[in-house]
């Protein structure tokens, strides 16, 4: 029997929600705000849902990134996908977003890597079966770059533009780096199927967010210590 899911992605300011039928999207809403997707997110949620003709109870399982990306929109999309799982008696799946970026790439090793602002990226290597082969980490993208295996890699990301000029000084001079969709929902939705039918979903209170870096409070408090 195929697996409905739900996935939302709320992780930075472009996100997104999907419905899936095992791997195959059904539909798709792409959401843009600012400000965060706390107050929006459930009223997109219904429509969503209705515009399938959907009830939540249809739904068997529950996807979200986990990030790494803003620390407000990671606690926003893992909380909506907890609560509501919580409530129907769903499992969940959380998703790393770098994870959900390699799902996109062609190669056999893929190096992927988002802004993380302050001159830093996180970075993380997967393979073809979107397996883990360098951790997931954040440094300065340079910095990065030259700890990446000396295979051949490709390297992916949402937003190509501001990095392509760093390669010029790295051993990857000359190499294009692939750009895929800011929407992540519908990735980390076919990853959750995935691992639904491995029964790898977890109880709602399991989940945990994926930040990489510290936030800037735990930051100050050891700093100030």
């Amino acid at each position: 029997m195929n697996v409905r899911i739900l996935a939302l992605d709320t992780t930075g300011a472009f996100g997104s929600l999907a419905l899936l039928d095992d791997e195959s999207l059904l539909d798709e809403m792409l959401l843009h705000s600012e400000e965060g997707f706390s107050h929006l997110l459930f009223d997109h949620l219904a429509r969503l849902l209705a515009r399938r003709g959907w009830d939540i109870y249809d739904v068997d399982c529950i996807a979200a990134t986990s990030g790494p990306g803003s620390f407000t929109g990671v606690r926003v999309g893992l909380a909506a996908a907890k609560g509501l799982a919580e409530a129907v008696g769903r499992p969940v799946v959380a998703v790393s977003n770098l994870q959900a970026v390699a799902s996109f790439g062609t190669s056999r090793l893929r190096a992927c890597f988002l802004d993380a602002r302050r001159g830093e990226v996180y970075g993380a290597v997967f393979d073809s079966d979107l397996e883990s082969v360098q951790p997931e980490r954040v440094m300065a993208f340079s910095a990065w770059l030259e700890h990446l295996p000396p295979d051949e890699l490709e390297l992916i990301t949402t937003e190509p533009s501001p990095f392509q000029e760093a390669l010029r000084t790295t051993r990857f001079a000359g190499r294009s780096i692939s750009q895929v969709p800011r929407a992540l929902a519908a990735a980390a939705g076919r990853i959750a199927a995935r691992r639904f039918r491995q029964g790898l979903a977890v109880d709602p209170a399991a989940v945990e967010p994926n930040y990489v870096r510290r936030s800037d409070a735990e930051l100050f408090w050891n700093d100030s210590r």
